[in-house]
Protein backbone atom coordinates (compact mmCIF):
# COMPACT_ATOMS: atom_id res chain seq x y z
CA UNK A 1 0.00 0.00 0.00
CA UNK A 2 1.44 3.12 -1.00
CA UNK A 3 1.69 6.41 2.12
CA UNK A 4 -1.01 8.57 0.13
CA UNK A 5 -3.47 5.86 0.51
CA UNK A 6 -2.57 5.02 4.48
CA UNK A 7 -4.73 7.78 5.52
CA UNK A 8 -8.00 6.36 3.85
CA UNK A 9 -7.94 3.42 5.81
CA UNK A 10 -10.34 2.44 8.81
CA UNK A 11 -8.68 2.00 12.52
CA UNK A 12 -9.68 -1.38 11.87
CA UNK A 13 -7.65 -2.18 8.67
CA UNK A 14 -4.88 0.10 9.70
CA UNK A 15 -4.68 -2.47 12.93
CA UNK A 16 -4.57 -5.20 10.85
CA UNK A 17 -1.36 -3.34 8.57
CA UNK A 18 0.73 -2.86 11.69
CA UNK A 19 0.01 -5.99 12.88
CA UNK A 20 1.22 -7.78 10.23
CA UNK A 21 4.15 -5.47 9.95
CA UNK A 22 3.06 -4.54 6.21
CA UNK A 23 3.18 -1.07 7.63
CA UNK A 24 4.86 0.62 10.33
CA UNK A 25 3.61 3.15 13.33
CA UNK A 26 6.48 5.85 12.19
CA UNK A 27 5.07 5.28 8.52
CA UNK A 28 1.55 5.91 9.40
CA UNK A 29 2.63 8.77 11.09
CA UNK A 30 5.06 10.39 8.59
CA UNK A 31 2.01 9.29 5.49
CA UNK A 32 -0.86 11.48 8.11
CA UNK A 33 1.61 14.41 8.30
CA UNK A 34 1.70 14.68 4.04
CA UNK A 35 -1.84 14.26 3.76
CA UNK A 36 -2.45 16.72 7.00
CA UNK A 37 0.09 19.34 5.51
CA UNK A 38 -1.80 18.95 2.23
CA UNK A 39 -5.40 19.34 2.61
CA UNK A 40 -5.80 20.58 6.21
CA UNK A 41 -4.77 24.28 5.23
CA UNK A 42 -8.20 24.00 3.05
CA UNK A 43 -9.90 22.13 6.02
CA UNK A 44 -8.78 23.64 9.43
CA UNK A 45 -9.48 20.75 11.57
CA UNK A 46 -6.00 21.62 13.80
CA UNK A 47 -5.15 23.82 15.85
CA UNK A 48 -1.69 21.88 17.02
CA UNK A 49 -0.08 19.27 15.90
CA UNK A 50 3.34 17.46 17.67
CA UNK A 51 4.75 15.29 15.29
CA UNK A 52 7.96 14.90 16.66
CA UNK A 53 5.92 14.18 20.04
CA UNK A 54 3.78 11.40 17.78
CA UNK A 55 6.86 9.87 16.32
CA UNK A 56 9.06 9.58 19.75
CA UNK A 57 5.63 7.11 20.61
CA UNK A 58 5.47 5.36 17.73
CA UNK A 59 9.51 4.23 17.94
CA UNK A 60 8.09 2.48 20.91
CA UNK A 61 4.73 1.47 20.64
CA UNK A 62 3.49 -2.40 20.82
CA UNK A 63 1.57 -2.63 17.51
CA UNK A 64 -0.50 -5.77 19.01
CA UNK A 65 -2.26 -3.42 21.72
CA UNK A 66 -5.78 -2.94 20.60
CA UNK A 67 -4.88 0.52 19.18
CA UNK A 68 -1.19 -0.44 18.89
CA UNK A 69 0.13 2.76 16.89
CA UNK A 70 -2.99 4.18 15.51
CA UNK A 71 -2.95 8.00 15.66
CA UNK A 72 -5.76 9.75 17.35
CA UNK A 73 -7.02 13.29 16.86
CA UNK A 74 -7.90 15.06 20.70
CA UNK A 75 -10.66 18.33 21.02
CA UNK A 76 -8.94 21.02 22.05
CA UNK A 77 -10.61 20.87 25.78
CA UNK A 78 -8.83 17.62 26.45
CA UNK A 79 -5.48 17.69 28.30
CA UNK A 80 -2.28 15.90 26.42
CA UNK A 81 0.95 16.67 28.53
CA UNK A 82 3.20 19.17 27.11
CA UNK A 83 0.44 19.83 24.27
CA UNK A 84 -1.76 23.24 23.74
CA UNK A 85 -4.87 23.37 25.67
CA UNK A 86 -6.77 25.93 24.59
CA UNK A 87 -10.66 24.85 24.31
CA UNK A 88 -10.48 27.22 21.40
CA UNK A 89 -10.51 30.78 23.44
CA UNK A 90 -8.07 33.64 23.71
CA UNK A 91 -8.09 33.44 27.44
CA UNK A 92 -5.83 29.78 27.13
CA UNK A 93 -3.90 30.86 23.79
CA UNK A 94 -0.53 29.67 25.19
CA UNK A 95 -1.67 27.22 27.73
CA UNK A 96 -0.02 23.79 27.98
CA UNK A 97 -1.23 20.94 29.83
CA UNK A 98 0.69 19.57 32.52
CA UNK A 99 -0.70 16.36 32.79
CA UNK A 100 -2.88 13.88 30.79
CA UNK A 101 -6.83 13.92 30.82
CA UNK A 102 -7.60 10.13 31.72
CA UNK A 103 -9.36 9.60 28.05
CA UNK A 104 -5.81 10.39 26.90
CA UNK A 105 -4.21 8.23 28.85
CA UNK A 106 -6.43 5.31 28.58
CA UNK A 107 -5.54 5.62 24.89
CA UNK A 108 -2.04 5.41 25.29
CA UNK A 109 -2.67 2.12 27.33
CA UNK A 110 -4.33 0.39 24.38
CA UNK A 111 -1.49 1.90 21.86
CA UNK A 112 -3.29 4.43 20.50
CA UNK A 113 -1.06 7.92 19.70
CA UNK A 114 -2.42 11.15 20.29
CA UNK A 115 -1.66 13.29 17.42
CA UNK A 116 -3.16 16.38 17.38
CA UNK A 117 -5.67 18.84 19.41
CA UNK A 118 -8.56 19.52 17.05
CA UNK A 119 -10.11 23.21 16.43
CA UNK A 120 -13.78 23.57 18.45
CA UNK A 121 -16.57 26.59 19.17
CA UNK A 122 -14.90 28.02 22.64
CA UNK A 123 -15.19 26.01 25.51
CA UNK A 124 -17.70 23.75 23.69
CA UNK A 125 -20.04 26.09 22.67
CA UNK A 126 -21.38 26.41 19.68
CA UNK A 127 -23.02 24.44 17.03
CA UNK A 128 -21.02 24.80 13.74
CA UNK A 129 -16.98 25.92 15.65
CA UNK A 130 -17.36 29.23 13.77
CA UNK A 131 -16.94 30.20 17.48
CA UNK A 132 -13.43 29.51 18.10
CA UNK A 133 -11.32 32.33 18.57
CA UNK A 134 -8.23 31.47 15.61
CA UNK A 135 -10.07 29.60 12.74
CA UNK A 136 -12.54 28.76 10.86
CA UNK A 137 -13.07 24.88 10.07
CA UNK A 138 -14.71 23.75 7.05
CA UNK A 139 -16.88 20.87 5.91
CA UNK A 140 -14.80 18.33 3.75
CA UNK A 141 -18.21 18.04 1.44
CA UNK A 142 -18.76 21.47 1.04
CA UNK A 143 -15.81 24.40 2.24
CA UNK A 144 -18.51 26.89 2.17
CA UNK A 145 -20.32 25.21 4.87
CA UNK A 146 -19.92 24.55 8.23
CA UNK A 147 -18.88 21.44 10.13
CA UNK A 148 -20.94 21.42 12.66
CA UNK A 149 -20.09 21.89 16.22
CA UNK A 150 -18.60 22.48 19.05
CA UNK A 151 -16.88 19.26 18.02
CA UNK A 152 -16.11 20.42 14.45
CA UNK A 153 -12.40 20.05 13.81
CA UNK A 154 -12.22 16.36 15.20
CA UNK A 155 -15.41 15.30 12.76
CA UNK A 156 -14.15 16.98 9.55
CA UNK A 157 -10.43 15.54 10.45
CA UNK A 158 -12.08 11.89 10.26
CA UNK A 159 -14.18 12.99 6.99
CA UNK A 160 -11.08 14.10 5.26
CA UNK A 161 -9.08 11.67 5.90
CA UNK A 162 -6.73 13.59 8.36
CA UNK A 163 -7.16 11.42 11.50
CA UNK A 164 -8.31 7.67 11.49
CA UNK A 165 -10.23 8.75 14.75
CA UNK A 166 -10.89 11.14 17.03
CA UNK A 167 -12.29 12.40 20.76
CA UNK A 168 -14.86 15.26 20.95
CA UNK A 169 -17.28 15.91 23.65
CA UNK A 170 -21.06 16.07 23.80
CA UNK A 171 -23.00 18.56 25.91
CA UNK A 172 -25.64 18.79 23.78
CA UNK A 173 -24.87 17.16 20.73
CA UNK A 174 -21.66 18.12 19.94
CA UNK A 175 -20.01 14.74 18.88
CA UNK A 176 -23.37 13.59 16.89
CA UNK A 177 -24.09 16.65 15.36
CA UNK A 178 -21.00 17.40 13.74
CA UNK A 179 -20.24 13.31 12.94
CA UNK A 180 -23.88 14.11 10.91
CA UNK A 181 -22.98 16.97 8.68
CA UNK A 182 -19.70 15.27 8.34
CA UNK A 183 -21.24 11.92 7.14
CA UNK A 184 -18.96 10.16 9.74
CA UNK A 185 -19.79 8.03 13.31
CA UNK A 186 -20.55 9.65 16.67
CA UNK A 187 -20.91 8.09 19.53
CA UNK A 188 -21.74 9.79 22.91
CA UNK A 189 -21.35 7.64 25.74
CA UNK A 190 -24.13 7.07 28.73
CA UNK A 191 -23.02 9.88 31.45
CA UNK A 192 -20.67 8.76 33.56
CA UNK A 193 -19.62 6.05 31.33
CA UNK A 194 -16.17 7.94 30.14
CA UNK A 195 -14.20 9.89 32.49
CA UNK A 196 -14.02 13.45 32.53
CA UNK A 197 -10.82 13.84 34.44
CA UNK A 198 -8.66 16.77 32.49
CA UNK A 199 -11.48 17.29 30.39
CA UNK A 200 -12.11 21.05 30.34
CA UNK A 201 -15.55 21.40 31.64
CA UNK A 202 -18.92 23.36 29.86
CA UNK A 203 -21.81 21.66 31.81
CA UNK A 204 -20.85 19.41 34.31
CA UNK A 205 -24.10 17.12 34.40
CA UNK A 206 -23.95 17.02 30.50
CA UNK A 207 -20.60 16.82 29.21
CA UNK A 208 -19.22 13.35 28.11
CA UNK A 209 -16.36 12.91 26.26
CA UNK A 210 -16.88 10.73 23.03
CA UNK A 211 -15.40 9.21 19.68
CA UNK A 212 -15.79 9.65 16.06
CA UNK A 213 -14.41 7.07 13.66
CA UNK A 214 -15.29 6.44 9.98
CA UNK A 215 -17.14 2.48 10.60
CA UNK A 216 -19.59 1.28 13.89
CA UNK A 217 -17.11 -1.32 14.18
CA UNK A 218 -14.07 1.87 14.82
CA UNK A 219 -16.18 3.75 16.51
CA UNK A 220 -16.41 0.61 19.22
CA UNK A 221 -12.62 0.25 19.48
CA UNK A 222 -12.33 3.55 20.89
CA UNK A 223 -15.12 3.74 23.10
CA UNK A 224 -13.59 0.14 24.43
CA UNK A 225 -10.29 2.06 25.01
CA UNK A 226 -11.89 5.33 26.54
CA UNK A 227 -14.82 3.95 29.03
CA UNK A 228 -14.61 2.98 32.46
CA UNK A 229 -14.37 3.99 36.16
CA UNK A 230 -11.66 6.06 37.30
CA UNK A 231 -10.96 7.31 40.92
CA UNK A 232 -10.56 10.86 40.02
CA UNK A 233 -14.07 11.34 38.75
CA UNK A 234 -16.38 10.86 41.05
CA UNK A 235 -18.89 10.63 38.36
CA UNK A 236 -17.89 7.64 36.53
CA UNK A 237 -19.93 4.48 37.22
CA UNK A 238 -18.49 1.19 38.29
CA UNK A 239 -19.45 -1.12 35.80
CA UNK A 240 -17.81 -3.59 33.70
CA UNK A 241 -17.04 -2.50 29.62
CA UNK A 242 -17.63 -4.86 27.54
CA UNK A 243 -15.50 -5.34 24.11
CA UNK A 244 -17.95 -3.37 22.10
CA UNK A 245 -16.44 -4.45 18.92
CA UNK A 246 -17.13 -7.93 19.75
CA UNK A 247 -20.95 -9.70 18.94
CA UNK A 248 -21.55 -6.54 16.79
CA UNK A 249 -22.97 -9.06 14.14
CA UNK A 250 -26.73 -9.95 16.06
CA UNK A 251 -30.27 -10.95 14.37
CA UNK A 252 -32.19 -7.82 14.85
CA UNK A 253 -35.14 -10.05 14.73
CA UNK A 254 -36.22 -9.24 18.30
CA UNK A 255 -35.25 -5.95 18.44
CA UNK A 256 -38.19 -3.32 18.99
CA UNK A 257 -36.79 0.53 18.19
CA UNK A 258 -39.21 3.26 18.94
CA UNK A 259 -40.01 6.32 16.51
CA UNK A 260 -41.17 9.58 18.49
CA UNK A 261 -43.85 11.35 16.88
CA UNK A 262 -42.14 14.32 18.36
CA UNK A 263 -39.13 14.18 15.95
CA UNK A 264 -40.81 13.84 12.74
CA UNK A 265 -43.24 16.68 12.71
CA UNK A 266 -42.98 20.16 12.11
CA UNK A 267 -41.31 22.85 9.70
CA UNK A 268 -38.18 22.81 11.23
CA UNK A 269 -37.34 19.39 10.01
CA UNK A 270 -36.18 19.41 6.60
CA UNK A 271 -37.72 17.04 3.97
CA UNK A 272 -34.53 16.23 2.79
CA UNK A 273 -33.64 14.67 6.31
CA UNK A 274 -37.42 13.78 6.74
CA UNK A 275 -37.21 11.61 3.79
CA UNK A 276 -33.74 10.01 4.80
CA UNK A 277 -34.89 8.96 8.07
CA UNK A 278 -38.32 7.68 6.69
CA UNK A 279 -35.95 5.53 4.44
CA UNK A 280 -34.17 4.42 7.25
CA UNK A 281 -36.40 3.54 9.45
CA UNK A 282 -38.04 0.95 6.53
CA UNK A 283 -34.58 -0.32 5.98
CA UNK A 284 -34.26 -1.13 10.08
CA UNK A 285 -37.85 -3.01 9.17
CA UNK A 286 -36.66 -4.95 6.71
CA UNK A 287 -33.48 -6.22 8.88
CA UNK A 288 -36.34 -7.43 11.20
CA UNK A 289 -36.85 -4.82 13.48
CA UNK A 290 -40.21 -4.31 14.88
CA UNK A 291 -41.02 -0.65 14.95
CA UNK A 292 -43.24 1.08 17.62
CA UNK A 293 -44.53 4.33 17.37
CA UNK A 294 -44.33 6.45 20.70
CA UNK A 295 -44.53 9.68 22.44
CA UNK A 296 -41.93 11.65 24.48
CA UNK A 297 -44.56 14.53 25.04
CA UNK A 298 -42.32 16.70 26.66
CA UNK A 299 -39.69 17.24 23.71
CA UNK A 300 -41.05 20.90 23.16
CA UNK A 301 -39.35 21.88 26.67
CA UNK A 302 -35.97 20.37 26.46
CA UNK A 303 -34.45 23.00 24.12
CA UNK A 304 -35.15 25.43 26.89
CA UNK A 305 -34.45 23.24 29.48
CA UNK A 306 -31.12 23.24 28.23
CA UNK A 307 -30.13 25.86 27.74
CA UNK A 308 -31.30 27.18 31.56
CA UNK A 309 -29.36 24.18 33.10
CA UNK A 310 -26.11 24.24 30.37
CA UNK A 311 -26.03 27.70 30.85
CA UNK A 312 -26.04 28.22 34.49
CA UNK A 313 -23.35 25.16 35.38
CA UNK A 314 -21.36 27.02 32.31
CA UNK A 315 -21.35 30.18 34.81
CA UNK A 316 -20.19 28.58 37.51
CA UNK A 317 -17.20 26.30 35.65
CA UNK A 318 -15.53 29.23 33.63
CA UNK A 319 -15.45 31.75 36.71
CA UNK A 320 -11.89 30.49 37.07
CA UNK A 321 -10.76 31.61 34.25
CA UNK A 322 -9.48 34.80 35.67
CA UNK A 323 -6.10 35.65 34.48
CA UNK A 324 -5.21 35.19 37.80
CA UNK A 325 -3.37 31.50 38.09
CA UNK A 326 -3.23 30.89 34.27
CA UNK A 327 -4.19 31.91 30.38
CA UNK A 328 -4.62 35.82 29.33
CA UNK A 329 -4.26 38.40 31.97
CA UNK A 330 -4.82 42.14 31.28
CA UNK A 331 -1.92 44.26 31.59
CA UNK A 332 -1.33 47.20 33.91
CA UNK A 333 -4.93 46.68 35.77
CA UNK A 334 -6.18 49.31 38.45
CA UNK A 335 -7.27 47.07 41.27
CA UNK A 336 -8.66 43.33 40.87
CA UNK A 337 -11.73 44.38 39.47
CA UNK A 338 -11.13 46.15 36.43
CA UNK A 339 -8.28 43.10 36.19
CA UNK A 340 -11.15 40.52 36.06
CA UNK A 341 -13.03 42.50 33.98
CA UNK A 342 -10.79 43.29 31.55
CA UNK A 343 -8.97 39.58 31.57
CA UNK A 344 -12.48 38.27 30.33
CA UNK A 345 -13.53 40.61 28.42
CA UNK A 346 -11.27 40.68 26.08
CA UNK A 347 -10.20 37.05 26.47
CA UNK A 348 -14.00 35.61 26.21
CA UNK A 349 -15.96 35.73 22.61
CA UNK A 350 -19.60 36.44 22.33
CA UNK A 351 -21.34 33.40 22.48
CA UNK A 352 -19.50 32.49 25.81
CA UNK A 353 -20.24 35.64 27.02
CA UNK A 354 -23.77 35.54 26.00
CA UNK A 355 -24.18 32.34 27.96
CA UNK A 356 -21.97 33.37 31.11
CA UNK A 357 -24.54 35.65 31.83
CA UNK A 358 -27.45 34.13 31.01
CA UNK A 359 -26.08 31.26 33.43
CA UNK A 360 -25.18 34.26 35.75
CA UNK A 361 -28.86 35.43 35.72
CA UNK A 362 -30.93 31.74 36.03
CA UNK A 363 -28.72 31.50 39.13
CA UNK A 364 -29.34 34.59 40.26
CA UNK A 365 -31.36 35.01 43.96
CA UNK A 366 -34.04 36.75 42.63
CA UNK A 367 -35.04 34.31 39.90
CA UNK A 368 -33.42 30.70 40.67
CA UNK A 369 -36.23 29.28 41.54
CA UNK A 370 -38.62 30.73 38.16
CA UNK A 371 -35.68 29.30 36.20
CA UNK A 372 -32.64 27.00 37.05
CA UNK A 373 -35.19 24.94 39.93
CA UNK A 374 -38.09 24.94 37.64
CA UNK A 375 -35.87 23.84 34.65
CA UNK A 376 -34.47 20.69 37.03
CA UNK A 377 -38.13 19.79 37.48
CA UNK A 378 -38.34 19.71 33.66
CA UNK A 379 -35.53 17.60 33.32
CA UNK A 380 -37.21 14.87 35.74
CA UNK A 381 -40.25 14.78 33.64
CA UNK A 382 -38.05 14.19 30.48
CA UNK A 383 -36.03 11.63 31.82
CA UNK A 384 -39.30 10.21 32.97
CA UNK A 385 -41.00 10.38 29.11
CA UNK A 386 -37.56 7.78 28.10
CA UNK A 387 -37.76 5.61 30.85
CA UNK A 388 -41.29 4.61 29.92
CA UNK A 389 -40.20 4.75 26.62
CA UNK A 390 -37.53 1.96 26.93
CA UNK A 391 -39.87 -0.26 28.79
CA UNK A 392 -41.53 -0.41 25.44
CA UNK A 393 -38.52 -0.65 23.29
CA UNK A 394 -35.02 -1.48 22.71
CA UNK A 395 -33.80 1.93 21.13
CA UNK A 396 -35.14 5.06 20.08
CA UNK A 397 -34.36 6.58 16.78
CA UNK A 398 -34.82 9.98 15.08
CA UNK A 399 -33.24 12.55 12.88
CA UNK A 400 -29.55 13.60 14.21
CA UNK A 401 -29.58 17.05 13.03
CA UNK A 402 -33.28 18.89 11.40
CA UNK A 403 -30.86 20.13 8.44
CA UNK A 404 -28.12 19.65 6.79
CA UNK A 405 -24.56 21.79 7.47
CA UNK A 406 -25.79 25.12 6.56
CA UNK A 407 -23.52 27.93 4.82
CA UNK A 408 -21.11 29.92 7.41
CA UNK A 409 -23.02 33.15 8.21
CA UNK A 410 -26.52 32.05 7.82
CA UNK A 411 -27.09 31.69 11.51
CA UNK A 412 -24.74 33.61 13.12
CA UNK A 413 -26.71 36.25 14.10
CA UNK A 414 -29.22 34.54 15.31
CA UNK A 415 -28.54 32.54 18.39
CA UNK A 416 -31.81 31.06 18.56
CA UNK A 417 -31.56 29.58 15.60
CA UNK A 418 -28.31 28.17 16.18
CA UNK A 419 -29.56 26.67 19.41
CA UNK A 420 -32.35 24.68 17.71
CA UNK A 421 -29.59 22.26 15.81
CA UNK A 422 -29.52 20.44 19.17
CA UNK A 423 -33.20 19.70 18.59
CA UNK A 424 -33.10 16.18 18.51
CA UNK A 425 -29.65 15.45 20.87
CA UNK A 426 -29.42 17.14 23.85
CA UNK A 427 -32.31 15.24 25.71
CA UNK A 428 -30.02 12.49 25.74
CA UNK A 429 -27.35 14.21 27.82
CA UNK A 430 -30.29 16.17 29.84
CA UNK A 431 -31.49 12.39 30.72
CA UNK A 432 -27.29 10.75 30.71
CA UNK A 433 -28.65 8.08 28.28
CA UNK A 434 -26.45 6.81 25.14
CA UNK A 435 -26.45 8.24 21.54
CA UNK A 436 -25.05 7.72 17.68
CA UNK A 437 -25.35 9.13 14.79
CA UNK A 438 -24.36 7.22 11.84
CA UNK A 439 -24.88 8.35 7.61
CA UNK A 440 -28.20 7.44 6.35
CA UNK A 441 -27.93 9.61 3.05
CA UNK A 442 -27.69 12.71 1.09
CA UNK A 443 -29.07 15.31 0.31
CA UNK A 444 -28.24 17.08 -2.99
CA UNK A 445 -28.16 20.81 -2.68
CA UNK A 446 -27.36 22.82 -6.34
CA UNK A 447 -24.19 20.42 -7.25
CA UNK A 448 -23.09 18.95 -3.61
CA UNK A 449 -24.09 16.06 -1.69
CA UNK A 450 -24.63 16.60 1.49
CA UNK A 451 -25.06 14.29 4.55
CA UNK A 452 -27.72 12.98 6.77
CA UNK A 453 -27.26 11.49 9.96
CA UNK A 454 -29.30 8.71 11.60
CA UNK A 455 -29.77 8.82 15.69
CA UNK A 456 -30.30 5.91 17.92
CA UNK A 457 -30.51 6.04 21.05
CA UNK A 458 -30.18 3.95 24.07
CA UNK A 459 -30.75 3.28 27.88
CA UNK A 460 -28.08 4.08 30.40
CA UNK A 461 -25.28 1.49 29.97
CA UNK A 462 -26.70 0.34 26.57
CA UNK A 463 -24.30 1.12 24.66
CA UNK A 464 -23.58 -2.36 22.96
CA UNK A 465 -27.30 -2.66 21.14
CA UNK A 466 -26.88 0.68 19.77
CA UNK A 467 -23.97 -0.28 18.15
CA UNK A 468 -24.95 -3.34 17.46
CA UNK A 469 -28.08 -1.64 15.68
CA UNK A 470 -26.19 0.92 14.09
CA UNK A 471 -23.99 -1.42 12.69
CA UNK A 472 -26.16 -4.07 11.43
CA UNK A 473 -28.16 -1.13 9.77
CA UNK A 474 -24.36 0.41 7.85
CA UNK A 475 -23.91 -2.90 6.84
CA UNK A 476 -27.13 -3.29 4.82
CA UNK A 477 -26.39 0.81 2.90
CA UNK A 478 -23.67 2.08 1.36
CA UNK A 479 -23.78 5.48 3.03
CA UNK A 480 -20.69 5.24 5.27
CA UNK A 481 -18.71 3.97 1.97
CA UNK A 482 -19.31 7.37 0.14
CA UNK A 483 -16.18 9.49 1.20
CA UNK A 484 -16.36 13.75 0.94
CA UNK A 485 -14.48 15.52 -1.85
CA UNK A 486 -11.50 15.92 -0.18
CA UNK A 487 -11.07 12.82 1.06
CA UNK A 488 -8.22 10.63 0.49
CA UNK A 489 -10.73 8.02 -0.75
CA UNK A 490 -11.68 10.18 -3.74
Amino acid sequence: MSPAELPGLTITGLRECLRTRDVSPREVIEALRTRIEDVDPTIGAYLSIDFDAALKEAEKVDVDLPLGGVPIAIKDLINVRGQLCTCGSKILANYRAPYDATVVQKLRSAGAIPLGKTNMDEFAMGSSTENSAFKLTRNPWDISRVPGGSSGGSAAAVAADLAFGSLGTDTGGSVREPAAMCGVVGLKPTYGRVSRFGVTAFASSLDQVGPFAKTVRDCALLASAIAGVDPQDSTTLPADVPDYSRNLDVDLTRVRIGVPKEYLIGEALDEHVRTAINAAVEKLQSLGVEIVMLSLPHTEYAIATYYIIATAEASANLARFDGVRYGQRAENAHDIFEHYTRTRGEGLGAEVKRRVILGTYVLSSGYYDAYYARAQKVRELIRGDFANAFEKVDAIVSPTTPDIAFKFGERSADPLKMYLADIFTNAANLTGICGISVPCGFAQVEDRQLPIGLQLLGKALDEQRILQIAHAYEQATDWHKIAAPLSARR
